[in-house]
């Protein structure tokens, strides 16, 4: 990777939602998205992923892959080739200090010939207040153009706080 990263967009939770969508991505470049302090409603939820096209749909052709790292077992491999969405933290807790964090980095998100991809990595405290980390990477599996970037939690369940913030870099 190049040297500096250009901050595009910021979003900070403040009222409880299912999803929400973080837009900018307007060029080739490579982005990182860091996010922090992520918080759910309901124990053992699921933070997902997916990328979204120009009109602001998502579309739901993935694979995925991701090795969990438990501090309380072994760990496990994850894997799918057909998934709507992506994983980012799963069995997270909902306690104060059940929180997620993470990085991802996107790769031709801009480019309508090819196959936007991205690699992940995050820690956060799961339902039983045990610290897990995942890393891993997902490629959608769609030749389109995509210019953002949704986050959701899995059902009717609300993500109830973080940050999340979208750099090009260059």
């Amino acid at each position: 990777m190049a040297g500096k990263l250009i901050q595009v967009a910021t979003h900070t939770i403040t009222t409880p939602v299912n999803n929400f969508t973080i837009t900018g991505i307007d060029s080739d470049d490579v982005y990182m998205i860091a996010f922090s302090n992520v918080g759910v409603n309901t124990d053992s939820s699921y933070v997902l992923c997916q990328v979204g096209t120009t009109g602001g749909t998502s579309t739901t052709d993935y694979a995925r892959a991701e090795k969990v790292l438990k501090s309380n077992t072994t760990f496990q491999n994850n894997y799918s080739n057909s998934t709507i969405e992506c994983q980012l933290c799963y069995f997270i807790g909902n306690a104060t200090n059940e929180k997620g964090n993470g990085i991802i980095y996107l790769y031709n998100m801009y480019n309508a010939s090819e196959y936007s991809f991205g690699t992940v990595e995050t820690v956060y405290m799961n339902a039983s207040d045990n610290g897990w980390g995942l890393a891993g990477g997902f490629v959608h599996k769609v030749a389109e153009q995509n210019d953002r970037f949704i986050f959701k939690n899995n059902g009717s369940n609300t993500l109830t706080s973080g940050t999340f913030t979208l750099y090009k870099v260059v």
